[in-house]
C-alpha cells in the first residue's frame, strides 16, 4: 500500500518527456502570442494573437486534468469575450492611426512602470509559492463531491453577484458597440434616377462598365477584357485588383489564339475555294 502511494506521489510530482515537450512548444507559442498582442500595430492582429494565447492556455489546463477550466477558457474567454472584442473592433473600425494618439500625457511611461511593477510582484509571488502541496485543495474538493461541483457551488452561491455583474458588463459592451457604430444620416439617400442623372452630368462613363474577360480565354474577375484589336481594356477590371497587381494578362495568349484561328480559317476558305473551282 505504501509502495503504491509512493509511486503515485512520485508520478504526480515528476514530468514526463511528452509533457516537457508539450510545455516548451506550447509555452513558446503562448509567449509569442502575448508579445504579438503588445507589439502589433493593428488592433485586429493584437486581438487574434490574444485569442491564440488563450487557446494555448486552455490546452495547458486540459493537459493538467483541469477539464472544467479548459472548457471555460475556450467557451467563455476565447469564444465569448474575445469574439465580442473582435466584433467591437470591426464595428468601431479602430485603425493604427487611432492607437497612436496619446490623449493623456505620459500614459505610456506610467503603463510601462505599472507593467514592470506587476511583473516584479508576479515573479516574487511565484518564487515564494510552494508547488509541492496545495493547502485546502483536498478539503474544498471533498466538501462538494469534486472540483467541478465545488466551482459550480462557488460561482452560483458565493460569487453569484460577481458573475451576474460580469454578464451585465458584457451586455453593456455590446450595447456600447452598437451605439458607437450607429451613424445618423445627415442627408437623404439618393435614388437610382438621381445617381444616373449625376453620372450623365459628370460624363465620365455613361453606360455600365464592361464585364471582365470579354473576348479573353475565360471570364474571371482578374482577367481584363479584350478590345476588338486584342488589347486589354482597363475598365473591365476593378481598380482594387489593379492596384494590388492581381491581374492576369492574357492578351498575348489571346492574340496568338486569334492569329492561329485566322490562319485555320484562311486555310479552310482556301481549300473550299479550290474544291469549288475543281467542281466547275
Amino acid at each position: 500500500m505504501s509502495a503504491n502511494l509512493a509511486a503515485e506521489t512520485l508520478a504526480a510530482y515528476t514530468t514526463s518527456s511528452g509533457e516537457a515537450f508539450q510545455f516548451w512548444v506550447l509555452g513558446t507559442v503562448a509567449v509569442v502570442g502575448a508579445l504579438a498582442t503588445i507589439l502589433m500595430k493593428k488592433a485586429m492582429h493584437s486581438a487574434l494573437s490574444l485569442a491564440g494565447t488563450m487557446i494555448v492556455l486552455a490546452v495547458f489546463y486540459l493537459a493538467n486534468g483541469a477539464y472544467f477550466l479548459g472548457i471555460v477558457q475556450i467557451v467563455v474567454y476565447t469564444g465569448a469575450i474575445m469574439m465580442l472584442f473582435l466584433f467591437i473592433v470591426m464595428l468601431v473600425g479602430v485603425t493604427a492611426a487611432d492607437s497612436l494618439k496619446e490623449t493623456i500625457k505620459g500614459q505610456r511611461w506610467w503603463a510601462a512602470a505599472c507593467g514592470l511593477g506587476f511583473g516584479v510582484l508576479l515573479v516574487a509571488g511565484i518564487g515564494q509559492a510552494s508547488l509541492t502541496e496545495f493547502n485546502g485543495l483536498g478539503a474544498a474538493n471533498s466538501a462538494h463531491g469534486g472540483n467541478v461541483e465545488g466551482l459550480a457551488a462557488l460561482i452560483f452561491t458565493k460569487y453569484v453577484f460577481a458573475f451576474e455583474i460580469t454578464g451585465a458588463l458584457l451586455i453593456t459592451a455590446a450595447v456600447g458597440a452598437m451605439v458607437l457604430t450607429h451613424r445618423e444620416r445627415t442627408d437623404r439617400a439618393r435614388t437610382q434616377r438621381e445617381l444616373a442623372e449625376q453620372r450623365v452630368r459628370e460624363g465620365v462613363h455613361l453606360p455600365p462598365l464592361p464585364a471582365p474577360g470579354v473576348y479573353a480565354r475565360h471570364n474571371a474577375v482578374d482577367v481584363a477584357g479584350l478590345l476588338p484589336d486584342g488589347t486589354p481594356s482597363e475598365l473591365t477590371v476593378m481598380q482594387t485588383l489593379r492596384k494590388r497587381g492581381q491581374i492576369r494578362d492574357v492578351s498575348s495568349e489571346a492574340l496568338a489564339d486569334l492569329k492561329a484561328l485566322e490562319q485555320r480559317s484562311e486555310e479552310r476558305l482556301g481549300r473550299d475555294r479550290d474544291e469549288e473551282e475543281a467542281t466547275r
